[in-house]
């Protein structure tokens, strides 16, 4: 159960409680933790938010697109675009998301999508277009680390939104899309959004908050364009 209580699933097809795939390979999944979040710095610190949520990636083997502070429905959040190995075979898998913390808990919403058998593509043609000196650099997360790098995977331009267009099957920009057109359609409870608000990882924490009061799921709890 989440605090959610709007969706546009348009083209997604329901697998499990609060998961969802569509014929692209992406995967759409919503979450609720009733736990203080697990954020590195507050949101309106977006430099050290920023550099926490790339040390986290990194060591975790991955590597950092973007971490973009926002709101969803009015209530402030962070969007986050990640890339991690496929440790069972070549290629990546990247991952979209909004994490949406309030004093004592948050609620997720992630898409994520791998690459299949071809792998590299994109990246290859983009480095020949701009060349290798131009195609990486220093990761802009990487706040004092030494080269202006995190470890994990490296920060290259070829994960730059600017690319989409050119790659429209490409797992990434099919993630990113599916991000932007979800997030307008997203709802929450009000007595979610009436919560406290996360004021970082220094502030006096509140208790883990539950949602004992809200409604079970019912069908046609999320909804879908007429045209679906």
């Amino acid at each position: 159960m989440t605090p959610i209580t709007s969706l546009d699933l348009t083209g997604f097809t329901e697998r499990e409680p609060g998961v969802w795939t569509d014929a692209a390979g992406l995967v759409l999944s919503v979450h609720f933790f009733p736990l203080i979040p697990d954020l590195p710095a507050a949101l309106h610190e977006p430099q050290r938010l920023g550099a926490g949520l790339a040390r986290l990636v990194a060591g975790a083997g991955g590597g950092l697109i973007e971490a973009v502070p926002g709101s969803v429905d009015g209530v402030p959040a962070v969007r986050q675009l990640v890339k991690m190995p496929l440790g069972s075979r070549p290629g990546q898998a990247f991952l979209g998301s909004w994490t949406v913390p309030r004093a004592g808990s948050s609620t997720v919403v992630k898409v994520q999508a791998a690459e299949g058998a071809t792998t590299g593509m994109r990246e290859a043609m983009i480095m020949a277009q701009v060349g290798p000196a131009e195609y990486f650099r220093p990761d802009p997360y990487a706040e004092g680390q030494p080269g202006g790098q995190t470890g994990g995977l490296p920060y290259h331009v070829g994960d730059h939104e600017q690319w989409d267009a050119g790659f429209p099957d490409h797992p990434l920009t099919l993630v990113r899309a599916a991000l932007h057109r979800i997030t307008p359609t997203i709802a929450f409870d009000d007595r979610f959004k009436a919560l406290p608000p996360f004021g970082g990882p220094d502030a006096p924490q509140s208790p883990p908050q539950s949602l004992p009061h809200l409604p079970p799921p019912r069908r046609g709890w999320f909804r879908r364009r007429k045209d679906a």
